[in-house]
Protein backbone atom coordinates (compact mmCIF):
# COMPACT_ATOMS: atom_id res chain seq x y z
CA UNK A 1 0.00 0.00 0.00
CA UNK A 2 1.03 3.66 -1.05
CA UNK A 3 -0.50 5.57 2.26
CA UNK A 4 0.94 8.93 2.32
CA UNK A 5 3.45 8.23 -0.28
CA UNK A 6 3.41 11.73 -2.75
CA UNK A 7 4.38 11.92 -6.69
CA UNK A 8 4.11 9.85 -9.59
CA UNK A 9 6.88 7.19 -10.41
CA UNK A 10 6.11 7.87 -14.56
CA UNK A 11 7.78 4.57 -14.97
CA UNK A 12 11.13 5.28 -14.80
CA UNK A 13 13.55 5.03 -12.37
CA UNK A 14 14.35 8.07 -9.95
CA UNK A 15 17.11 9.97 -11.76
CA UNK A 16 15.67 9.37 -15.18
CA UNK A 17 12.03 10.99 -13.66
CA UNK A 18 13.87 13.68 -11.95
CA UNK A 19 16.02 14.66 -14.97
CA UNK A 20 13.14 14.41 -16.78
CA UNK A 21 11.43 17.01 -15.11
CA UNK A 22 14.21 19.30 -14.40
CA UNK A 23 13.81 19.49 -18.50
CA UNK A 24 10.47 20.11 -18.45
CA UNK A 25 10.37 22.57 -15.46
CA UNK A 26 13.16 24.71 -17.23
CA UNK A 27 11.32 24.62 -21.06
CA UNK A 28 8.03 25.54 -19.40
CA UNK A 29 9.60 28.42 -17.33
CA UNK A 30 11.67 29.44 -20.70
CA UNK A 31 8.77 29.43 -22.88
CA UNK A 32 5.61 29.64 -20.48
CA UNK A 33 3.44 26.73 -22.04
CA UNK A 34 4.20 23.17 -22.94
CA UNK A 35 2.24 20.22 -24.07
CA UNK A 36 3.03 16.82 -22.09
CA UNK A 37 0.98 13.99 -20.65
CA UNK A 38 -1.65 15.09 -17.79
CA UNK A 39 0.47 13.27 -15.12
CA UNK A 40 3.89 14.53 -16.51
CA UNK A 41 2.03 18.01 -16.21
CA UNK A 42 0.58 17.35 -12.39
CA UNK A 43 4.16 16.83 -11.61
CA UNK A 44 5.38 19.39 -13.44
CA UNK A 45 2.99 21.71 -11.70
CA UNK A 46 4.14 21.17 -8.06
CA UNK A 47 8.18 21.75 -9.13
CA UNK A 48 7.27 24.88 -11.18
CA UNK A 49 4.96 26.21 -8.13
CA UNK A 50 7.89 25.91 -5.74
CA UNK A 51 10.65 27.43 -8.00
CA UNK A 52 9.20 30.55 -8.70
CA UNK A 53 8.71 30.50 -4.96
CA UNK A 54 12.51 30.78 -4.63
CA UNK A 55 12.70 33.44 -7.20
CA UNK A 56 10.07 35.48 -5.40
CA UNK A 57 11.79 35.20 -1.92
CA UNK A 58 15.19 36.34 -3.79
CA UNK A 59 17.86 35.46 -1.50
CA UNK A 60 20.84 34.00 -2.03
CA UNK A 61 20.18 30.81 -0.97
CA UNK A 62 17.14 30.70 -2.79
CA UNK A 63 18.73 31.98 -5.94
CA UNK A 64 21.50 28.83 -5.45
CA UNK A 65 18.77 26.11 -4.68
CA UNK A 66 17.31 27.61 -7.98
CA UNK A 67 20.66 26.99 -9.85
CA UNK A 68 21.23 23.44 -7.94
CA UNK A 69 17.29 22.26 -9.49
CA UNK A 70 16.98 23.88 -12.95
CA UNK A 71 21.10 24.16 -14.07
CA UNK A 72 20.25 26.26 -16.68
CA UNK A 73 21.76 30.30 -15.61
CA UNK A 74 19.27 32.38 -18.42
CA UNK A 75 16.80 30.46 -17.05
CA UNK A 76 17.31 30.92 -13.27
CA UNK A 77 18.09 35.19 -14.06
CA UNK A 78 14.26 34.57 -16.06
CA UNK A 79 13.14 33.44 -12.97
CA UNK A 80 14.49 35.90 -10.50
CA UNK A 81 14.04 38.98 -12.77
CA UNK A 82 10.89 38.61 -14.77
CA UNK A 83 8.93 35.95 -13.47
CA UNK A 84 9.30 36.71 -10.04
CA UNK A 85 7.82 40.32 -10.26
CA UNK A 86 5.12 39.20 -12.63
CA UNK A 87 3.61 37.01 -9.52
CA UNK A 88 5.27 39.51 -6.59
CA UNK A 89 1.81 39.87 -5.54
CA UNK A 90 0.04 36.86 -5.98
CA UNK A 91 0.02 34.21 -2.94
CA UNK A 92 -0.12 31.24 -5.61
CA UNK A 93 -1.76 29.38 -7.90
CA UNK A 94 1.13 30.19 -10.73
CA UNK A 95 0.66 27.84 -13.21
CA UNK A 96 -2.61 26.02 -15.24
CA UNK A 97 -3.40 22.18 -16.76
CA UNK A 98 -5.40 22.33 -19.39
CA UNK A 99 -6.50 19.07 -21.13
CA UNK A 100 -6.34 18.76 -24.35
CA UNK A 101 -7.55 15.05 -25.93
CA UNK A 102 -5.35 12.14 -26.62
CA UNK A 103 -2.31 11.21 -28.12
CA UNK A 104 -2.81 9.63 -31.45
CA UNK A 105 -0.48 7.14 -31.22
CA UNK A 106 -0.89 5.49 -28.15
CA UNK A 107 -3.67 7.56 -26.87
CA UNK A 108 -2.54 9.23 -23.56
CA UNK A 109 -4.22 11.90 -22.12
CA UNK A 110 -2.55 15.10 -23.01
CA UNK A 111 -2.29 18.42 -21.43
CA UNK A 112 -0.90 21.90 -21.99
CA UNK A 113 0.61 23.41 -19.01
CA UNK A 114 1.27 26.64 -18.91
CA UNK A 115 2.19 29.99 -16.62
CA UNK A 116 -0.56 31.91 -15.61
Amino acid sequence: MRHKVAGRKLSRNTSHRMLMLKGQVSELLDHGRIKTTVAKAKEVRSLTEKVITLGKKGGLTDRRAAMAFLTNKSVVNKVFGEISEQYRTREGGYTRVMKVGSRIGDSAEMAIIELV
